[in-house]
């Protein structure tokens, strides 16, 4: 008989990966998200994080919605792929953006507008 190993999965890692089925539903449902204008500006930063603070931890649609998140990277202009694993918020052990106005576990292929190297 081979030997089977299972890997106990922590509840705080149930629980992200639960909710990345959920944010995934939204966004795989047509939810539509301000993907532009990308915050690349001091002014257009401050204006997407002002609007994402009035926000309750939990309301994830709208989070999804103003962070202008996508399935897939985003290719800018400068032919820059910005994809979640790329973005200095992202922790890849967790799959996790720990941007403080997010907090959302997320795919390494997702991406936001708040995306920064």
């Amino acid at each position: 008989m081979e030997d089977q190993q299972t890997t106990a999965v922590s509840p705080e890692q149930a629980a992200d990966d639960e909710l990345r089925a959920r944010l995934r539903e939204m966004l795989e449902g047509g939810l539509q998200t301000e993907v532009e204008p990308r915050a690349y500006d001091h002014e257009t930063i401050q204006a997407v994080v002002a609007r994402l603070q009035r926000l309750a931890p939990d309301d994830y649609e709208n989070k999804l919605k103003i962070a202008g998140f996508t399935l897939e990277p985003w290719q800018g202009a400068d032919d820059i792929e910005q994809a979640c694993e790329t973005c200095m918020y992202y922790v890849v052990h967790r799959r996790f953006c720990e941007l403080p106005e997010l907090m959302l576990p997320v795919e390494p292929e997702w991406s936001c507008r708040l995306w920064r190297i």
